[in-house]
């Protein structure tokens, strides 16, 4: 059924995707790039597809290994050139939790309360349990940094941007009516969350094996900007900035996943903060082949296959539009394929493997 799947004798080669993406070597190939991969999907692949024994990432550092162990080898034997691996600070949120709708999924999913923040006020914030640097848990991320097969690289980030946890945090509705009622607050929410983050990619920073930094920050939807431009401007980008210059101090590129239509501040991302490549494009917004056509000389474009193609689309659709983008977006440049968003557990895993099978196809 799949010609290319899975990668027999695959060799990685991270070194050259970066240099694709930056424009330094000439793109003599459309390297693969995704943001996350669902474990509704990880499991079967690894299990039918792979052969291998499938363990749930638990508590105790056996099963985290065996975990991490299949994580690689899914990466590697799937064509990337890297993992793609992220955690975070303990950020205390009002969490909701709803069972997870897709038909292959037996898992719950949660999200931050839109309404009610755990910080309100400034008493709120001065109760609220900060998390310390050093209590944060990088074995998972080291453990993959000591592991990758030879020529492999890891991107990696602060799970989460600034925007999202000060939203999460606050709640989107407070957040909103906190830069109108209480912006002091905010910029106190800011920084004590910058410092933080910063903190953190201090560490990660240091791992021999990364390759990138593939920062997520969703800032818009389907019209606008989640905030007002100035407001982003203020509280947010500055934060970004500060984690672009120390991606580069290291040498190291600086990619952001940032969903919604972000039109209104792709100038200061692009020459105030300092991204080197772009990742999450949605074709009712904008398409990634536009999207290039407009700044693809400046940055580089990650993934592009829209999530109602890869959802709902049939797997030759979802080959018909991969061959597109690698034909119209690998050959201006500057460009990986993979999905315009991430691969959810709703995701048919038939349309993943195809996107992927057409992606290596010679």
């Amino acid at each position: 059924m799949f010609k290319n799947l899975p990668v027999k004798s695959p060799k990685p080669n991270a070194r050259e995707f970066i240099d694709i993406l930056m424009g330094r070597k000439p793109q003599t190939r459309t390297p693969l790039v995704e943001y996350i991969v669902d474990d509704v999907l990880l499991q079967p692949i690894t299990t039918e597809l792979l052969g291998r024994t499938w363990v749930e990432f638990g508590n105790d550092r056996e099963s985290q290994k065996a975990w991490l162990d299949n994580f690689i080898e899914f990466w590697l034997r799937m064509g990337y050139d890297f993992v793609r691996f992220e955690r975070a600070l303990d950020f205390g949120k009002k969490i909701l939790v709803a069972a997870d709708p897709a038909p292959a999924s037996h898992k719950d999913r949660a999200w931050a309360d839109g309404h009610e923040g755990t910080i309100r006020t400034w008493e709120d914030f001065e109760r609220y349990p900060w998390p310390k640097l050093e209590d944060a848990d990088y074995f998972a991320i080291e453990y993959l940094n000591d592991h990758l097969p030879e020529g492999m690289g890891l991107m990696t980030c602060h799970a989460a941007g600034m925007l999202e946890h000060l939203s999460q945090i606050m709640s989107y509705e407070g957040l909103c009516l906190a830069i109108y009622d209480e912006p002091e607050l905010v910029q106190a929410m800011s920084d004590r969350l910058g410092e933080l983050i910063t903190g953190y990619y201090r560490n990660l920073l240091d791992l021999d094996r990364v390759v990138a930094m593939f920062q997520g920050d969703d800032m818009g939807f389907r019209t606008a900007t989640l905030l007002a431009p100035d407001d982003l401007r203020k509280f947010v980008l500055p934060w970004h900035k500060r984690f672009a210059q120390m991606s580069h101090e290291k040498g190291l590129p600086y990619f952001l996943h940032c969903c919604g239509n972000v039109e209104s501040i792709m100038e200061d991302l692009i020459t105030d903060v300092g991204i080197d490549g772009k990742h999450s494009y949605e074709d009712a917004i904008i398409p990634a082949e536009n999207f290039q056509e407009k700044y693809g000389e400046r940055i580089a474009v990650l993934g592009g296959i829209d999530i109602n193609i890869l959802a709902k689309g049939s797997p030759q659709q979802v080959r018909e539009r991969t061959r597109f983008l690698i034909d119209t977006c690998g050959d201006r440049g500057r460009y990986a394929i993979g999905s315009g968003n991430s691969i959810p557990s709703y995701i048919p895993v038939e349309n993943y493997l195809a996107m992927l099978d057409e992606a290596l196809e010679k």
